[in-house]
């Protein structure tokens, strides 16, 4: 087995990549990573199988827990340091305090969740991975 030329650099990506930021952009909008046209979503956070615009299988998507931990990370990052500063502001009652955070917690969460999953699907579909590559339509 002859050893492979060490001084020529190997590219593992193929010919025809797929650019990540159009496809996390249109993601982001839960629209079709490859047209941008269709809807990716077929309800709050279900994937659909196929796109039904270009056809582009999207059944291959693995998201699973990615994007309820990315929203809880961010939604944290976000209120934690606002509930500090409204706190040591202006000192709300607690119950008035609590009742505004609940509601904005649920509202930022509502918000992002499913915009995180169609970020996360089109990254999958950008580096191709989880059957996402090219002439995998299983």
């Amino acid at each position: 087995m002859p050893l492979a030329n060490l001084s020529e650099p190997q590219t593992f990506a193929d010919e025809d990549d797929r650019p990540l930021r159009p496809a996390l952009a249109r993601g982001w909008r839960r629209k079709c990573p490859n047209c941008g046209a269709g809807p990716m979503m077929r309800g709050y956070l279900k994937v659909r199988d196929a796109c039904p615009v270009c056809g582009e299988a999207l059944h291959h998507q693995r998201a699973d827990d990615g994007p309820a931990y990315l929203t809880i990370l961010i939604v944290g990052h976000i209120l934690a340091p606002v509930l500090l500063f409204v706190y040591s502001t202006w000192r709300p009652e607690p119950l008035l305090l609590a009742l505004i955070f609940s509601f904005g917690t649920v509202a930022l969460s509502l918000f992002l969740l499913p915009r995180l999953k169609g970020g996360m699907v089109a990254f999958q579909w950008a580096k191709r991975m989880h059957g996402f590559g090219s002439g995998a339509d299983d």
